[in-house]
């Protein structure tokens, strides 16, 4: 008889393709277990009225499935690591992460379009994006915008905005890959620190060995680099600071982007080993904290 594995996720169709992946995996590799979704609706998915960060930020998308772990009701958790906290729970690490999905932001026109309606507004709830499409386009209207992937789309084609601005990785993970219009280079857009990457979570004493072939390395550095640099500034929802680091052989090369108190937008590059990766992203916040 298989062991069975649990794994926890979100009931959003993003959350869920993003499970099945981790679950295909396990019943391809792993035919002495089966893997089943656990889903369930978090805080954050229910509370679509406010803004994140006027009721909490990152950790309404984690605190549910972190109880499941907690009650023994599921063995693994899948989350997107740019929706988890910086802090976590010692007795529920981030076992390890997926390979990088595009990690860049999408812009995404109502259908049968070909350019944004400039007398509507484009549609972001992230204050990362806000201030960059502030600097890219001056004078551009901007809303928020809640909801999961297929209803912002819906109130996008009904003429509520002239545009959104998603990530790429979850409408290709939904195979909406024809709604992207065109994708912003990391140079203009600075994408939120782990976007595009699966963190799964379990009990520190579940058995790894099973997943090391789901498991990316140049993934750990990117989130390793991403969120120390993250971690410096609070790590909130709040916080318009964002982070993308290129690995390369031998090097992490990172990218980071703050907002002063003055309304300035920075940004800086450096490079370290990608041992280093973790000491580089609170180098580079030191840097840009002290200009």
């Amino acid at each position: 008889m298989k062991k069975q594995i649990r794994i926890g996720t979100r009931e959003s169709l993003l959350a869920c393709a993003q499970a099945e992946q981790l679950k295909q995996y396990i019943e391809t590799n792993c035919p002495q277990y089966e893997a089943v979704l656990v889903k369930m609706k978090t805080t954050g998915d229910k509370i679509l009225d406010r803004n994140l960060d006027e009721i909490g930020g990152k950790g309404l998308f984690v605190k549910e499935l972190d109880a499941a772990l907690y009650e023994n009701r599921t063995d693994l958790s899948v989350h997107s690591l740019k929706d988890m906290p910086m802090e976590l729970s010692e007795d529920f690490p981030i076992l390890g992460f997926s390979r990088r999905e595009d990690p860049r932001d999408a812009l995404v026109l109502p259908q049968g379009c070909e350019a944004p309606d400039v007398l509507k507004p484009v549609g972001t709830s992230s204050p990362r994006r806000r201030v960059q499409l502030a600097q890219l386009y001056p004078g551009c209207k901007v809303r928020s915008v809640r909801g999961n992937v297929l209803t912002r789309l819906h109130k996008l084609d009904t003429g509520e905005y002239g545009a959104l601005v998603l990530a790429a990785a979850g409408l290709r993970r939904l195979g909406l890959t024809h709604r992207i219009s065109s994708c912003y280079p990391v140079s203009q857009m600075v994408p939120a620190a782990g976007q595009g990457i699966l963190a799964i979570q379990g009990r520190k004493d579940f058995d790894q060995k099973i997943l090391w072939g789901f498991f990316d390395e140049n993934a750990r550095w990117q989130a390793l680099a991403e969120r120390s640099f993250i971690r410096e500034f609070g790590g909130g929802c709040s916080s318009p600071a964002a982070a993308y680091a290129d690995v390369s052989a031998d090097s992490v090369t990172l990218t980071g982007m703050i907002v002063t108190k003055e309304g300035i937008l920075q940004k800086k590059q450096m490079t370290a080993a990608k041992q280093e990766a973790e000491q580089l992203g609170m180098r580079l916040a030191h840097v840009l904290r002290s200009r």
